[in-house]
């Protein structure tokens, strides 16, 4: 068992097609919006079907707030590691601290060659990616005196200016599989970043003792190495095999890489949405609760810390999956209302909103309860998140930054503009997880609230006559929008349409919070 105790991780690895740089990029949101905390994307500078991975980051950076993000991995011999080391550093300190760095020692020879890289033999490109590292790493370090200076085989730095120094210890992950790599891995790195499709039964376990021999040996503890996996799956109703079959066998299969092989991020290569939206939202959650669980019962070491805290975000979005809370008093906080309105217009009367029941203050909760009143807050905190993205695209287009049609088409992207209202905000998401426990459908949730505690009706019947008002309101937006494209005068009518927008969401999000999560703990609605 090799549980190396890091907090769990989990990521997308989207392909960067230029066919349609509209959804590779949305694909990219999606993932922030349901709750997945990395982005990445392939690096292959010599395919012209792909978007350039550097400039797609940097866009992608600018369109989310909260995810991090890396290259899977950077092809160094197409990447000079001076300059590289200047780019993730600028990129860190624009997104606040959301870039991390995956390196590989280079494939595909020919194609590199013929964009003027160099082709190296398996031990040369390891000899040159050390190097590399020890540029990047040099560079980072703004502090130290006097210039950097490596004299290497493959790389030569002779006395080039410090910095600027990242926001935050960016890592540096490597794509390794052979021995060379592997120890090279445990010498320099901080994480170990293999494709599950390319590796063979017990490969893990022999990589993983290989990394940490390396590391014992360059005075490094083998907890300092992260352990990353790109995964690839199929989700289906039966098990047809690994990683193809329901959630629960995902969750089980991924916890035991977990507790097992040491895996503490996963990052799911689909380019499928409902994969995305289901791995984040039925697969993550559960997997953090088993291996919390297991850890907490002795089988494997404490949690380590990552050495940098996250670094705050410039506004709410949404939050990453918390761990199973512990059992007793129901300890989730609903978001609070603040009272501040933007719009002089009122599409409901507050003060006419039911109550449910008040909870039983004798009652305990277990983990897995309080994980289910605590969805409903991630994904509304999702949804505050795209929020703030709508008041930034509107900003945009009155600075000319963007025209309207671009925006409307970031909002149609949009969780928020997709969702089907008049079943809840969060039943597509929060039914999908707790599927995982109670199999049953997204449309049964308000149903069953009703059915297992009548006194919730009154409350239900209101949130769901608010979700129609929501989508007039959204509707109203997206006339405004259209409005403006004709009449460019007509943005104060367009700045108006969202605090509306503003208004009624932040409102009605805060109520069913209110009433909800401690119901859906209580209730289960299994």
């Amino acid at each position: 068992m090799s549980d190396y105790g890091h907090d769990l991780v989990f990521g997308s690895f989207t392909t960067p097609g230029a066919d349609d740089p509209g959804h590779t990029v949305s694909l990219a949101v999606l993932a922030e919006q349901v709750g997945l905390d990395l982005v990445t994307f392939q690096d292959h500078p010599y395919q012209p079907k792909f978007l350039d991975t550097w400039t797609l980051l940097s866009y992608v950076a600018a369109r989310t707030t909260r995810v991090h993000l890396s290259a899977n991995v950077t092809n160094l011999p197409l990447r000079p590691p001076a300059v590289l080391a200047r780019s993730v550093a600028s990129l860190d300190l624009l997104s606040g601290g959301r870039v991390e760095l995956g390196l590989g020692a280079g494939a595909f020879w020919e194609a590199i060659e013929a964009m003027g890289g160099r082709r190296l033999t398996p031990g040369q490109g390891v000899r040159a990616l050390e190097e590399a590292i020890e540029v990047i790493r040099q560079l980072w370090d703004a502090e130290a005196r006097g210039g950097v200076r490596v004299d290497g085989e493959f790389h030569r730095v002779v006395g080039a200016k410090r910095g600027p120094a990242p926001a935050h210890a960016v890592p540096i992950w490597l794509g390794a599989y052979k021995p060379r790599m592997l120890e090279l891995t445990g010498r320099r790195a901080d994480g170990w970043l293999p494709s599950l499709g390319y590796l063979q039964p017990g490969d893990l376990e022999k990589g993983n003792v290989i990394i940490d021999e390396a590391a014992r040996q360059a005075g490094r503890s083998p907890e300092d190495i992260r352990r990353l996996l790109n995964i690839s799956g199929q989700f289906d109703s039966v098990g047809r095999g690994p990683l193809h079959g329901p959630a629960e066998q995902w969750v089980q299969e991924l916890a035991e890489l977990a507790l097992d092989e040491g895996i503490s991020t996963f990052i799911l290569g689909s380019d499928d949405p409902d994969d995305l939206r289901r791995f984040a939202g039925e697969v993550a959650p559960a997997v953090r609760e088993l291996v919390a669980a297991e850890r907490d019962r002795g089988t494997a070491p404490e949690r380590t810390p990552d050495p940098e805290p996250e670094p705050e975000p410039a506004r709410v979005v949404a939050a990453p999956v918390r761990a199973a809370r512990p059992s007793g008093a129901f300890a989730v906080v609903p978001t609070p209302d603040d009272g501040r309105r933007r719009s002089d217009r009122q599409v409901w009367d507050e003060s006419t909103r039911p109550s449910g029941p008040a909870p039983d203050p004798t009652r305990t909760y277990t983990p897995q309860e309080q994980a289910n009143g605590q969805h409903l807050v991630q994904v509304h905190d999702g949804l505050r998140g795209e929020l703030a993205q709508i008041h930034d695209l509107i900003e945009q287009v009155a600075a000319g930054e963007i025209d309207a049609g671009t925006a409307r088409s970031h909002i149609n992207t949009m969780t928020m503009r997709q969702n089907r209202w008049t079943l809840g905000v969060y039943c597509e998401s929060y039914c999908r997880i707790v599927t995982t426990h109670h199999t049953i459908e997204d449309q049964a949730l308000f149903p069953r609230l009703r059915q297992r505690d009548p006194r919730l009706a009154p409350v239900v019947d209101r949130l769901e006559q608010e979700h129609h008002v929501i989508h007039d309101v959204l509707e109203g937006v997206d006339q405004a929008l259209v409005a403006y494209v004709g009449a460019p005068d007509g943005l104060a009518e367009l700045r108006a349409a969202v605090d509306l927008l503003s208004d009624t969401l932040l409102s009605h999000l805060s109520y069913e919070e209110r009433e909800l999560v401690e119901p859906l703990a209580r209730l289960g609605v299994s």
